[in-house]
């Protein structure tokens, strides 16, 4: 009989293989992201002293307020706007380069959005 893999542990196990060569730190932190069926959720982390310097998702109020038109808070259209504010954050925290970790997740869609909206907003990542 065939063992049948989950799709989250095949993710894990592709997120794992990434964390070993993607690192950040103050000057360049790591951009992690999760996405579930419902938001998005992105972070700076510095791994050189193991702390979150911000963190933004589109499950906050303050989001949801802002982009109240959007259809759904995981789509591509949340992602970009998410990606622009995030953006604008890390301008604010003095912050140019940033390395993007994409946590197992396929390059393509709301992930590649968000990557390219935080490019857009002048980070290089």
């Amino acid at each position: 009989m065939i063992k049948s893999v989950s799709r989250n542990k095949i993710r894990t196990k592709r997120r794992l293989r990434l964390r070993k060569k993607v690192l950040g730190n103050a000057e360049s932190p790591r951009l992690s992201i999760f996405k579930s069926l419902k938001y998005i959720y992105i972070q700076a982390i510095d791994d050189a002293v193991g702390n979150t310097i911000v963190s933004l998702t589109t499950a906050a109020k303050s989001f949801q307020s802002e982009n109240s038109g959007l259809k759904s808070f995981a789509n591509k259209d949340a992602a970009k706007a998410l990606g622009t504010q995030f953006a604008a954050v890390l301008k604010e925290k003095k912050i140019t380069r940033a390395r993007f970790d994409r946590s197992g997740y396929k390059y393509h869609g709301t992930v590649k959005e968000l990557a390219d909206a935080i490019r857009e907003g002048g980070i290089e990542v």
